[in-house]
């Protein structure tokens, strides 16, 4: 009886730990390949701060993004 709730409990931790992680890792990626910030979101906060924005430096700035996410995950 005692081995038997220690293997449940050893279970349920291990389940824990590899839920966890394996969520963490889930995120990791879709934030990566779908960042919560778009070309287009930025293409409106230009226009409200006054400036007109190029389709070249939209692009510029969601690969500045795209490459600051990288280098902070590592």
């Amino acid at each position: 009886m005692g081995m038997t709730i220690l293997f449940v409990i050893l279970a349920l931790l291990i389940g824990l730990l590899i839920g966890f992680f394996g969520a963490r890792k889930y995120m990791e990626n879709y934030l990566r390949n779908n960042p919560p910030i778009s070309e287009e979101m930025l293409r409106t906060m230009m226009l409200q701060m006054g400036q007109k924005p190029s389709s070249r430096k939209l692009h510029q700035m969601m690969q500045t993004m795209k490459a600051q996410a990288r280098k902070a995950n590592k």
